[in-house]
């Protein structure tokens, strides 16, 4: 019997329920930051939910981009890839991460930016699939190829020189998902030979704060509304979000998606890109 899809997250009761379901296809897109140590793809084959396939961000990306991890690949690549894993256009794709909630997002906004609305995060990512005593398995996975078809939806992402319009223009609010020292610029960036600070105009709002932090799943509307006020974003306005190198600036986009505005693209390269040496303008301190 066929799944139907109730929203952008599903918890793992909803998992559990459907996974044997033909049309579910479950995509582990855990990712690490260069030099975190984090090996993904063994921890993939120690350990993953049944039926999943390994989703690699850095492979998912244009290639031969230079110092900027991961970037926003061209349609017809994305398809062939994500074919590759044994996934079709009929398919739910459903993300998750090993950290809780944070990498699969990524994976959530790509299938979007396609084109693709059948997919969502599990909230609380494998953490709380096992924490809720759930079945994992081992091993390498071997799906059978199916045809994708990727259409950009361009209006979902934003590049550098969009930014440096907005700076003037404030066209839209740019949402930084980064911690607070890191949009202030009072610790260097983890991304090797960026600058230290902001994008000029730009809020702060890090993505754990859409989170429970024990648990990692989202927190209720109210909660995360509150958060949104509090970083002195108007939800009645056009939102970008932004972060380190595009991937949990996609957990803003989520969580805005929750508080019913689909609508928020994501900056894809983000300050792996605007904090490298060059007349990009940067401010640091609090937002202003």
């Amino acid at each position: 019997m066929a799944a139907t899809l109730p929203g952008p997250l599903v918890s793992t009761e909803w998992l559990a329920a459907n996974l044997n379901a033909g049309n579910v296809k479950v995509v582990d897109a855990t990712w690490g930051m260069p030099g975190s140590g984090l090996d993904p793809k063994e921890d993939f084959a120690d350990e993953h939910i049944p039926g999943a396939v390994f989703f690699d961000i850095d492979a998912m990306a244009r290639p031969d981009t230079g110092p900027l991890p991961h970037m926003l690949p061209d349609a017809d690549d994305f398809a062939a890839k994500v074919g590759a894993l044994g996934i079709g256009n009929d398919d739910i794709v459903v993300a998750y991460d090993t950290h809780g909630l944070q990498t699969a997002a990524r994976a959530w906004w790509l299938f979007r930016v396609f084109g693709h609305d059948k997919v969502a995060v599990l909230d609380g990512g494998l953490p709380q699939w096992i924490a809720d005593k759930r079945e994992v398995e081992g091993g390498e996975s071997a799906p059978a190829p199916k045809t994708f078809k990727a259409t950009l939806r361009p209006e979902l992402v934003r590049f550098a020189d969009d930014v440096q319009a907005n700076i003037d223009a404030r066209r839209f609010q740019l949402v930084d998902a980064r911690n607070q020292p890191r949009f202030e610029g009072t610790v260097d960036d983890p991304w090797v030979g960026r600058r230290r600070g902001h994008i000029p105009g730009s809020r702060n709002l890090p993505f754990s704060d859409f989170l429970d932090p024990a648990t990692k799943v989202f927190l209720p509307a109210d909660q995360m509304r509150a958060k949104v006020a509090k970083a002195g974003v108007d939800l009645d306005k056009p939102i970008v979000a932004s972060c380190g190198s595009g991937v949990t600036a996609c957990v803003l986009a989520l969580g805005f998606h929750l508080l019913g505005r689909p609508d928020v693209a994501v900056y894809d390269g983000s300050w792996a890109e605007w904090g490298l040496p060059g007349n990009r303008p940067v401010e640091t301190g609090p937002a202003t």
